[in-house]
């Protein structure tokens, strides 16, 4: 009995601590597509986890699809989504007179403030776009892409970014996504000239910089928080910190993906050369 009244306590003092939260919610985007509620976010990305676990599984034994066209149309998509979030997120924080060190959000329909709540929706739903990443990987049997880091990457931007417009769709809000979204561009389009194939491939010599400038992204985006914190800026600290945190999970991992494909596979490759060529001399003075 006592374990059925803890129970119900619970769950009464989480309802209480729900509705109030939203009840301090932003009012504007109440209403917006996915926004009414977490679960629909939930679902789809709990339906993006089911498809990363099963996909593969389902394609083993199916010949890979390149989906060439598909997949350069999605790039240029998603370039010119990107390119229209980060002008739409510039122009309107530089007409309201946004600053870059503490900007409150400001729960108002003037046409600037309602400029970037707008354009942060649209980074959030563009993290929902972007799970076909993964399904374009799994459809090309790529699946050595599909690591931790990128799923991990993938699935809780999509819920994160739904507490931010739920609560924050501007004010701090818009620096991490003007900054993500100008990363992006260049992101997706080295992803599609990379799409076109090994005769455009061969060029693209400029990928560990990109990666490079994705990790100098999420130092800046973790500074960024920690100023905020230290200057006591009028923006939800909950947010504040868990931008901290989150930068530190998504650098650290960044950190060990550059680790293992740009350093340590280069000390394999140099370690391989030399035992080569150690080989070849000994079989050259054994046949002399």
């Amino acid at each position: 009995m006592a374990v059925m009244d803890d129970a119900t306590m619970a769950y009464n003092n989480w309802t209480e601590f729900w509705d109030n939260s939203i009840i301090n919610s932003d009012p504007r985007t109440a209403d917006w597509l996915l926004m009414h509620s977490p679960w629909p976010t939930l679902q789809l990305t709990a339906l993006y986890l089911l498809v990363v676990f099963f996909g593969p599984k389902i394609m083993k034994n199916r010949p890979a699809i390149e989906a060439r066209t598909a997949l350069a149309l999605y790039n240029i998509a998603l370039i010119a989504l990107n390119l229209y979030i980060f002008s739409e997120l510039l122009i309107g924080t530089t007409k309201a007179g946004y600053s870059y060190s503490c900007q409150p959000v400001v729960y108002s329909t003037d046409e600037n403030e309602m400029r970037i709540a707008k354009a942060l929706w649209w980074y959030y739903f563009s993290k929902f776009i972007e799970f076909l990443d993964t399904i374009f990987f799994i459809l090309r049997k790529k699946n050595n892409q599909i690591s931790f880091l990128h799923v991990y990457h993938h699935a809780s931007m999509f819920c994160i970014w739904w507490i931010g417009i739920k609560w924050v769709a501007g004010g701090q809000s818009f620096f991490g996504a003007q900054l993500n979204s100008f990363i992006h561009i260049l992101m997706y389009s080295y992803y599609g000239l990379s799409a076109l194939g090994p005769a455009v491939q061969k060029y693209l010599w400029w990928k560990r910089y990109l990666t490079k400038l994705q990790l100098v992204q999420f130092v800046i985006g973790f500074a960024h928080s920690l100023q905020s914190l230290y200057i006591q800026c009028d923006f939800p600290r909950w947010m504040q910190w868990a931008l901290v945190f989150y930068a530190m999970s998504i650098f650290s991992l960044f950190m060990n993906f550059y680790y293992q494909a740009y350093i340590n596979s280069a000390k394999k490759k140099k370690a391989n050369k030399h035992v080569s060529n150690g080989t070849g001399r000994h079989t050259k003075e054994h046949n002399e």
